[in-house]
């Protein structure tokens, strides 16, 4: 029986990791063991999302906390280590781009530890963003890397990963959408609020090039104060815990007073929102993929996506001009085409190719007589 210990730190990296621990128990043949960083934690959100995605509770809680990213990284190495040390898994699953995810694959690594990285590959080619970092270091240190479109395993190729580490399967973040979608619109979340389907437009801010220039968020904010006079659609912004703490501390409430300023939300409430907006304007990753899957239009605001398939098949846009011009952008975004193409193996079956992938190496491991 393979002993696999999967290592989540951040709320995307419970959508990701979700299906594939369901896909694995299918298989019958794997004892999982689920790692939870604490790199972000909400006692009260962390309830609900693993009710909402049907996740068991962590067997382990690290409990870092926020810090900066070297001292986060450095918290999670330091816990984690005697957990491996202890459980030594066959494989050890890390997820996404976060701090937690580079934390696992070095601490593995060096212990001679086998590891999986799902969501490999992804490049957006700026340095200044710690995720891209992230994502490097944990494919150089990667066994086994899953690859969710077309234009990861070319970056993989191009920084000399060997083909037969490469594994393209879809991506997981869809399997958890699709699976929950219709739960999410049964909630009527935005029946709720009053918000009319179609009619409203979604908002997410939390990369540090938004938020933590004043000058840049204080522009933001106004920027989509104008969005309701200009487009006629109520703007909805649920206040990540990074955005909020900056609008705070820099005096900004009053620009919130236009918009529909809201706490952070379970994962199937902002799903349900999400799938019924008119537009979504956003600097997530996740968010992008989303979105194209719904048909929902979508503006990226960042100079660069780590998903060019969102753009070249799906609904996203990118914007990273004078905030003033935002209102024009999506107002452009909302009359656009919603036929947008889904990217290859964006299905719904992602966890299980990535189950497949491992168990039949493990095989072919085992006919060989390699340990």
């Amino acid at each position: 029986m393979q002993n696999i210990v999967h290592i989540v730190g951040a709320r995307p990296n419970f959508m990701k990791i979700a299906p594939v621990m369901r896909a694995f128990a299918r298989s019958g043949d794997v004892n999982q063991t689920l790692v939870h960083t604490g790199q972000h934690y909400d006692e009260e959100l962390s309830n609900y999302f693993f009710e909402d995605l049907e996740l068991p509770r962590p067997d382990v809680d690290l409990g870092v906390g926020s810090a900066s990213h070297a001292v986060q990284t450095a918290r999670v190495m330091i816990a984690l280590e005697p957990v491996l040390v202890r459980r030594q898994p066959d494989w050890v699953f890390t997820v996404g781009d976060v701090n937690s995810t580079v934390a696992a694959a070095l601490v593995a690594a060096k212990l001679g530890l086998r590891v999986a990285h799902v969501e490999a590959g992804l490049r957006s080619g700026d340095w200044s963003m710690p995720e891209e970092i992230n994502r490097v270091v944990t494919d150089r240190l990667s066994d086994l890397l899953f690859t969710t479109e077309a234009s990861a395993n070319e970056n993989l190729r191009a920084e000399g990963v060997p083909d037969d580490r490469v594994h393209f399967v879809g991506n997981v973040m869809i399997d958890t959408l699709l699976r929950h979608r219709e739960r999410a619109l049964a909630l009527g979340v935005n029946e709720e609020m009053d918000l009319e389907a179609g009619s409203f437009i979604l908002v997410t801010l939390h990369r540090p090039s938004n938020v933590d220039d004043p000058d840049r968020l204080a522009a933001l904010l106004g920027a989509l104060g104008q969005l309701t006079a200009g487009t006629g659609h109520p703007v909805v912004l649920p206040l990540h815990p990074r955005t909020a703490e900056r609008i705070h501390r820099l005096d900004l409430e009053h620009l919130l007073s236009p918009l529909l300023a809201l706490p952070p939300l379970r994962y199937l409430e902002f799903l349900g929102l999400m799938a019924t907006a008119g537009l979504v304007v956003t600097d997530s990753g996740g968010i992008q993929e989303e979105t194209t899957v719904l048909g929902v239009p979508c503006v990226t605001v960042r100079p660069n996506t780590e998903r060019p398939a969102t753009i070249t098949h799906g609904t996203n846009r990118l914007f990273d001009g004078d905030p003033a011009g935002l209102l024009d952008v999506a107002r452009a975004a909302l009359l656009e085409d919603r036929n947008g193409d889904v990217p290859p193996l964006w299905d719904g079956h992602a966890a299980e190719r990535i189950v497949e992938a491992t168990l039949t190496l493990e095989v072919a491991a085992a006919r060989n007589g390699v340990a």
